[in-house]
């Protein structure tokens, strides 16, 4: 991290002299460039930070006293500061992804948002229930497979392409997975053949994450019907072992699940429709299971957290959801006679 934050601020300060730069921006850059790599920490790799890698130097910095200000402490920086440095760490990740630093441009991924007044906020990640059972339901279409005479299904696109190159099956697995279960994106496109298995009649997945932990989660009956109309018709001959496979035959990318997720959400109502990331939806998962009154501790291990204390990040505001929760008080249930 320290190598490419030098490296990177060397391009920076040679812009100097073609003039491109002033020597006062070039070193605002330097300087919050400096700050990044202390809240990353030197020895971290760049290409390994993550969206909620980002997200918590992000606001790690908002919090950091600046020691121009005449508050006991410094105070917290500044919401111009704050939007300031967003800028300079997104200048940094666009070069390195631009010069191949970076597989992946992780601020493409980061929810805390830049705002003057107000400084970084951490944007809505979940989708509310009518948005995600719209992308669901979009999903569902997808996954109903083609009739007996191969045609697809009315809400399925009819582009002219080859039987390799249909991949209806394999994007709408991809959604359910993801909006049902939550599981990490890197999670999902390392997932084999191999890790689904049944047990008792109930399929699982066997997901393989973080520090080598894996999780057995059981899947839902709809993701488990389209998972076997995946394995039997929407990767016919293939040799790789993957589950999830592009329509050249390989292990799909992590970058390429975003493009699947907005694919899909063409087919969603207008008014139900809402852009959401792979983080977003297992915000979704965890939001829901918890709204709805699931075992705190039974939604950790879906999402394969070690401590509950995590969950808190996860858990986002639905709308009317104060107002239910008190219709339906549990002091109150039973009581007839109210007052």
């Amino acid at each position: 991290m320290s190598e490419s934050g030098d490296r990177y601020v060397e391009l920076i300060r040679a812009k100097t002299l073609t003039g491109a730069l002033s020597s006062s921006t070039a070193e605002v850059y330097a300087r919050d460039v400096a700050t990044f790599v202390r809240l990353a920490g030197e020895e971290t790799v760049l290409d390994d930070l993550t969206g909620e890698d980002v997200d918590a130097i992000l606001l790690a910095f908002a919090r950091k006293p600046d020691g121009r200000r005449s508050e006991p402490g410094g105070g917290m920086q500044s919401a111009s500061s704050q939007a300031r440095f967003r800028r300079s760490i997104s200048a940094l990740f666009k070069h390195a992804a631009l010069t191949g630093w970076v597989q992946i441009n992780p601020m493409a991924l980061a929810t805390v948002t830049a705002r003057e007044r107000g400084g970084l906020r951490p944007q809505r990640r979940a989708l509310t229930r009518e948005q995600a059972q719209g992308l669901i339901g979009a999903a569902r279409e997808l996954g109903g497979g083609r009739d007996e005479g191969g045609a697809v299904p009315a809400a399925v696109p009819r582009r002219a392409r080859r039987r390799d190159q249909r991949t209806e099956l394999r994007d709408a697995l991809i959604v359910l997975l993801l909006s049902t279960m939550g599981p990490r994106v890197s999670e999902l496109v390392r997932a084999d053949v191999e890790d689904f298995y049944t047990n008792d009649g109930v399929r699982y997945w066997r997901i393989f994450g973080k520090g080598g932990k894996t999780r057995d989660v059981p899947l839902p009956g709809d993701v488990a019907r389209v998972l076997e109309a995946y394995l039997a018709r929407g990767r016919e001959g293939a040799a790789d072992k993957a589950l999830l496979l592009s329509w050249r035959g390989r292990r799909l990318a992590r970058g390429d699940v975003q493009a699947v997720i907005d694919r899909v959400q063409r087919w969603v109502d207008p008014d139900r429709r809402r852009s959401v990331t792979p983080h977003g939806l297992r915000h979704t998962t965890a939001t829901h299971l918890l709204a709805d009154a699931v075992d705190m501790d039974a939604v950790r291990r879906v999402l394969g957290h070690s401590d509950l204390a995590t969950l808190g990040r996860y858990r986002d505001e639905l709308p009317g959801e104060l107002e239910v929760a008190m219709r339906s008080h549990p002091l109150l249930r039973g009581d007839a006679g109210g007052g």
